[in-house]
C-alpha cells in the first residue's frame, strides 16, 4: 500500500504540472515532468514483465528536426526526387516530414520511452556517418543517441527501447559502423536479449541497465546486445480514418501473442497522397493529425495493459494532448486486483 501511496502522490503533481528542469542545451521545456515515471511505479509493478506494462512511445522520433537543404532521401521515390529539385518542394516536404515538437530529451522528460529510429548513409558524405531519415535528412544517429545517453545517466531508474527499424543505402560496413556506435554510447547500460518474460525494471536495475535496442537485420544475430526485431512487432494500421485506425489497434492487440514478445500498437494516421495534395501547405500536423489526435487519446483512455492488453504505444507530436502522462497512468489499473485485496 505504501508503494500505492507514493504513485498517487507522483501522479497527483504531475497533474498539477510539475516543470522539467531546463537541459543543459537551452531548448524548451515540456509543461509536465515524467521524467522518472519509471523509478516512481509501485513495487509491484516494476516486477511485472516490461511487455506488460502501458509505456509511451514516439512515432519517427527523431523528426522533430530535418535538413531542407539535404538530398532528398533514399526513402523516397524517383519521382518526389526528380519534383524535389525545385526549390520550394523541400520546404513542402519538411512539414509533412516533421512528425515530433520536442527534441529526443523533450520527450524523455515527458515520458517516452519507446522510440521509432530510421536511418540512412547520407549521399556524397566521406565518411560511414549515419542519419536519421524521414523523406529528407535529420541529425547524426551518433548525437540523437548521446542525448539519450545523458538523460539516461541523470535518470539512472529509467529504461527506454530504441528501435532500428529501417536501414536505407546501407551496406555491411554501416551496419558496422553503426553498431559500434551504438556500443560506445551506451556500453554496460545496454541489456542483452533475453526472454521477454525476464525483463522487469527490477531486473534491469539490479543490472544497471537502461537500455534495449531492437535492430531489424540478420546482423541482430551477431551481437548479443542486439534484439532482433521480430521480438518487437509494430503492425501499421495505414489509414487516414480513425474509425478504421482504432479497428485495426483493436484487432492486432485480440491477436497479441501472449508471450515472446513486446507489442507496439501504432496510434497513428497515415497521409495519402491525396492527403498531401488537399493539405499540401498546411502539413501533417494541422491537415491530420491536430484534428485527429483528441480522438485517439480518447481511445487510449478505454485500454488496459497486461498480458493482452496494451504494451507500447506510439503517437505523432506527443506534445499536443497529454499523450504520455495519459498512456502511464494505465499502469493503475493493473493494481486495482491489490486493492480488492486490500478492501478484504
Amino acid at each position: 500500500m505504501t508503494g500505492m501511496l507514493a504513485f498517487r502522490k507522483a501522479r497527483k503533481k504531475l497533474r498539477m504540472g510539475t516543470i522539467c528542469s531546463p537541459n543543459s542545451g537551452g531548448t524548451k521545456t515540456v509543461d509536465v515532468c515524467n521524467a522518472d515515471w519509471m523509478g516512481s511505479l509501485p513495487p509491484r509493478l516494476s516486477t511485472l514483465p516490461l511487455s506488460n506494462l502501458a509505456i509511451p512511445g514516439s512515432h519517427d522520433s527523431f523528426s522533430y528536426w530535418v535538413d531542407e537543404k539535404s538530398p532528398v532521401g533514399p526513402d523516397q521515390t524517383p519521382a518526389v526526387k526528380r519534383l524535389a529539385r525545385i526549390s520550394f518542394v523541400k520546404k513542402l516536404m519538411k512539414k509533412w516530414s516533421v512528425t515530433q515538437n520536442l527534441t529526443f530529451r523533450e520527450q524523455l522528460e515527458a515520458g517516452i520511452r519507446y522510440f521509432d529510429l530510421r536511418v540512412s548513409s547520407k549521399p556524397g558524405d566521406a565518411e560511414r556517418e549515419i542519419y536519421f531519415i524521414h523523406g529528407l535528412f535529420g541529425i547524426k544517429v551518433w548525437v540523437g543517441l548521446m542525448e539519450i545517453d545523458s538523460f539516461l545517466t541523470q535518470h539512472p531508474r529509467e529504461v527506454v527501447f530504441l528501435d532500428f527499424n529501417h536501414f536505407y543505402a546501407m551496406d555491411d560496413a554501416h551496419h558496422e559502423y553503426l553498431i559500434q556506435r551504438i556500443q560506445e554510447a551506451f556500453g554496460t547500460k545496454l541489456f542483452p536479449s533475453e526472454r521477454v518474460e525476464n525483463v522487469t525494471l527490477k531486473t534491469l536495475w539490479e543490472k544497471k541497465c537502461q537500455v534495449l535496442i531492437f535492430y531489424h537485420s540478420p546482423l541482430s544475430m551477431q551481437y548479443p546486445f542486439l534484439w532482433p526485431g521480430h521480438r518487437i512487432p509494430a503492425p501499421w494500421a495505414n489509414t487516414t480514418c480513425v474509425r478504421k485506425l482504432i479497428l485495426f489497434l483493436e484487432t492486432t492487440l485480440g491477436e497479441r501473442a501472449p508471450h515472446g514478445a513486446f507489442h507496439v500498437s501504432q496510434a497513428i494516421l497515415t497521409p495519402r497522397v491525396k492527403t498531401i495534395a488537399r493539405g499540401l501547405v498546411g502539413g501533417l500536423k494541422n491537415t491530420l493529425v491536430h484534428r485527429n489526435l483528441p480522438m485517439i487519446l480518447n481511445w487510449v483512455k478505454t485500454q488496459k495493459p497486461g498480458v493482452l492488453g496494451v504494451n507500447i504505444i506510439t503517437s505523432d507530436f506527443v506534445d499536443l494532448v497529454d499523450f504520455a502522462t495519459t498512456v502511464i497512468e494505465l499502469n493503475n489499473l493493473l493494481l486495482q486486483g491489490d486493492r480488492a485485496l486490500s478492501k478484504c
